[in-house]
């Protein structure tokens, strides 16, 4: 157990963290640092294209009174190092095996899951290779050009935005990034969720050192991952896709109306935007958190009628 710490509160005025633990999981080629708050069903909360836990301790505070909230650092990023470099590595595929091997560590083999961006990408495949592990998976704007009717202009912007990284820097090629993705508007938690400033100044900097590496990890190959959609076919009654409330007609919308036109399944609306889980955490966590209390019921109506 940590030495209590304090977040702020909607008063403005500090109160104690729901932070219950953290720690370090040895995986394969890395350490991952991870942390979980609450009690209740096990939800794990997969990082975005950052790659760090952070952000969504404002949302894993609020839910934290209802469901036990795991967060974690994906390899490579943050507090999570490498062991050696994986240069040349399946690195959508090592995600999900470390994303599985937390669920495995800290919930006993099964947890609810909800990626953003990056992440939701991890969590559709997480899905997919491992569905036993899986409650349902809450995959909110996943990044898949391969899926679109004009995929290979899509594949196209992230292979020249890898080449503007490597002319002009991170710094630029973020803000190319940032507008074609449409955050234009703030993408930080509102005032009353802010971390504590020396927290929030650490997770910053963490997050401004993970962009070289996303750049080089990830910017060309995740958007890239063609998901495998017939495996998901039978799992769709576990399968959120998650659409924000004012994104849907940016870019990381667009895949999930072709994976919803082709599994059948609807668009699931959640506040905000793109990271509506940073930028709306208590109205996302209520909706996220009933959302997961109904999938639980007819889960549970399910394996009453089987019998099972």
């Amino acid at each position: 157990m940590n030495e209590p710490r304090f977040a702020t509160g909607t008063g403005g005025g500090p109160r104690p963290s729901t932070l219950d633990e953290s720690g370090r999981l040895r995986v394969p080629g890395a350490s991952l640092y991870y942390e979980v708050r609450g009690t209740g069903p096990a939800l794990l909360l997969i990082p975005t294209g950052n790659g760090d836990g952070g952000p969504y301790t404002p949302l894993a505070e609020v839910l934290a009174g209802r469901h036990t909230v795991i967060t974690y650092d994906k390899r490579a990023y943050s507090r999570s190092p490498l062991d050696a470099p994986d240069e040349g590595a399946d690195r959508v595929r090592a995600d999900v095996e470390d994303a599985r091997a937390v669920i495995e560590h800290v919930a006993g083999g099964r947890a609810d899951v909800l990626g953003g961006s990056s992440g939701a990408i991890v969590a559709l495949e997480l899905l997919t290779r491992h569905p036993e592990c899986v409650g349902t998976a809450v995959v909110h704007e996943p990044p898949l050009a391969s899926v679109l009717p004009d995929a290979a202009q899509w594949l196209d912007f992230y292979a020249g935005l890898y080449r503007t990284y490597q002319d002009s820097g991170p710094s630029v090629a973020m803000g190319v990034f940032r507008e074609r993705m449409g955050m234009r508007g703030a993408t930080k938690p509102p005032d009353d969720a802010q971390l504590p400033p020396a927290e929030l100044a650490a997770m910053l900097a963490r997050i401004r050192a993970n962009h070289t590496l996303w750049f080089e990890r990830e910017v060309r190959a995740y958007p890239a991952l063609v998901p495998d959609v017939e495996a998901l076919r039978p799992l769709a009654g576990r399968l959120v896709l998650g659409g924000g409330d004012t994104s849907r007609d940016d870019f990381p919308y667009q895949p999930n109306r072709v994976l919803s036109a082709r599994l059948g399944i609807p668009i699931t609306h959640f506040p905000g935007g793109h990271v509506g889980f940073v930028t709306h955490p208590a109205e996302f966590a209520d909706a996220l958190s009933a959302l997961l209390t109904r999938q639980h019921a007819t889960a549970e109506m399910r394996r009453r009628t089987s019998g099972r």
